[in-house]
C-alpha cells in the first residue's frame, strides 16, 4: 500500500541523539534544545522571534490573545481551511466569521472579506493554503485601513516564499506554522509563533508559560496557559531541519514530476505553482468523479485524502452564505501521495492507474516503465 503520507525521519540520528541527551539526565522540559530548535527556524524564516508551542491550534489562539481579541470579537477566516483555524477562534470565545476563498489559490477572497468587516471585527487569519498566498503587502494594507490585526495561518508552508521572494512567515503581526505528522519537519505534534514584533513577542513566551516571566517564577502579573514542548521534540525537529533545503527540492520536483504526467488528462486540474518561489505541502489535484477515482486507486492500493469540506458544512458550524468556490473546489479536490520517500516510480505508478480510470483501460503494473 503506498500511504497518502508518511514522515521521513533519520531514526538513527534522532535515537543518538536522544540517547545522549538522556545521558546526561537532561529535564526533558523545554530548554537548550528547543532555544537551539527556535533559533533554527529564525535563521530560515529571517524573523527576530520564535516561540515553540504544543501544536499549531493552539499556536494561532495564542496569537489571537496576544493582539488583544477578546470574547464576542469576530475573526475573519476563509471557509476552506482545516477545521483547527476556525476552532482556534472560539476556543477563547470569539467568533469566527467565514469568508469565501478565490480560485486562483485557495486562499480567502480579500474583497468578500472586506464586506465581512464589521464594528467587532478584531483580526483576520490568512491561511497560506499549500504554500500559496496574495501579495503579502495588500494583506498588511487590509489590516491596517480595517485596523484590524493580521495573523497568517502558515501550517502548509513551510518553506515556501512569497512572490516578492520573502519566506512565507515573515509577514503578519503574527506567523503560525505547525509541525504535526504530515508537515515537511514534524515533531509528532508541534507548531511554533514567530514575528518581528518585540511586544507581541515578550506578551506570547509569557502566554505558552502560565503569564510568568520564566520558569520557576510563580508571580503572574498576566495570564497564560503552558503550551511548552518536550526537548525530545526539539531534538526530533532539529534533526529535520538539517537537510530541509534537500526536502524542499523533493516536494517542488514530486509536484513537477504528477503534473508532467496528468496535465494532458481533461478530467484532471491542477492549479499553477510557480515551483521558484512556492512548496508545495501536498500534491493537490480536482477531479471529475471523486469518489469512483479514490475506489479505484484503494482497491490498487493508492491511499488518497479527500479535500477539507467546507467549514460551513460541518456540522458543528451549519453556516449558510454565499460560499460557491469553496464548495465547487472542494467536492472536486483531492491530495495524492506525497511523503518525502516517494520514489519516480511510485509516481509514474500512480499517475497511471489515474489515467487508466479516465480513460477506461486496465493498467498493468508490469508495463509502466515501458
Amino acid at each position: 500500500m503506498i500511504p497518502q503520507y508518511e514522515p521521513v525521519i533519520d531514526y538513527d540520528d534522532v535515537n543518538s541523539q536522544i540517547s545522549a541527551y538522556l545521558s546526561e539526565k537532561g529535564w526533558i522540559t523545554e530548554f537548550k534544545k528547543t532555544v537551539e530548535l527556535e533559533n533554527r527556524i529564525k535563521k530560515f524564516l529571517e524573523v527576530k522571534h520564535c516561540s515553540m508551542v504544543f501544536n499549531g491550534t493552539i499556536s494561532l489562539s495564542l496569537a489571537l490573545l496576544a493582539v488583544g481579541v477578546e470574547p464576542g470579537d469576530e475573526v475573519i477566516v476563509p471557509d476552506l481551511t482545516m477545521i483547527a483555524t476556525p476552532n482556534a477562534v472560539r476556543f477563547i470565545g470569539a467568533k469566527p466569521v467565514l469568508v469565501d476563498v478565490e480560485p486562483r489559490t485557495l486562499c480567502m477572497d480579500m474583497v468578500k472579506a472586506q464586506s465581512a468587516v464589521t464594528d467587532k471585527t478584531k483580526a483576520f487569519i490568512y491561511v497560506t493554503y499549500n504554500g500559496r498566498s496574495c501579495d503579502p503587502v495588500n494583506l498588511q494594507e487590509f489590516a491596517f485601513l480595517n485596523n484590524i490585526s493580521y495573523i497568517s495561518d502558515d501550517a502548509q508552508s513551510l518553506g515556501s516564499r512569497y512572490k516578492n521572494g520573502e519566506r512565507i512567515g515573515r509577514y503578519g503581526d503574527i506567523a503560525s506554522f505547525s509541525f504535526s505528522m504530515p508537515k515537511i519537519i514534524t515533531t509528532g505534534q508541534g507548531g511554533c509563533l514567530v514575528t518581528n514584533n518585540d511586544v507581541l513577542a515578550d506578551k506570547l513566551k509569557k502566554l505558552k508559560d502560565f503569564g510568568r516571566t520564566g520558569g520557576g517564577i510563580d508571580i503572574h502579573d498576566e495570564f497564560g496557559i503552558n503550551c511548552k514542548v518536550t526537548e525530545l521534540q526539539s531534538i526530533t525537529g532539529l534533526s529535520q531541519f538539517r537537510d530541509i533545503d534537500d526536502r524542499i527540492c523533493n516536494k517542488r520536483l514530486m509536484f513537477n514530476m504528477y503534473h508532467a504526467h496528468l496535465k494532458d488528462v481533461p478530467q484532471i486540474t491542477m492549479l499553477d505553482m510557480d515551483l521558484s518561489h512556492m512548496t508545495p505541502w501536498f500534491i493537490d489535484i480536482f477531479v471529475e468523479d471523486r469518489v469512483g477515482l479514490v475506489k479505484h486507486l484503494e482497491d490498487n492500493k493508492i491511499k488518497t485524502r479527500i479535500m477539507y469540506p467546507p467549514i460551513h458544512s460541518q456540522k458543528c458550524y451549519g453556516i449558510t452564505g454565499d460560499f460557491d468556490v469553496t464548495t465547487e473546489w472542494s467536492n472536486k479536490g483531492l491530495w495524492l501521495p506525497s511523503s518525502l520517500n516517494l520514489s519516480f516510480d511510485q509516481i509514474v505508478h500512480i499517475c497511471n492507474h489515474i489515467k487508466g480510470f479516465y480513460n477506461g483501460t486496465s493498467y498493468n503494473n508490469k508495463t509502466e516503465n515501458s
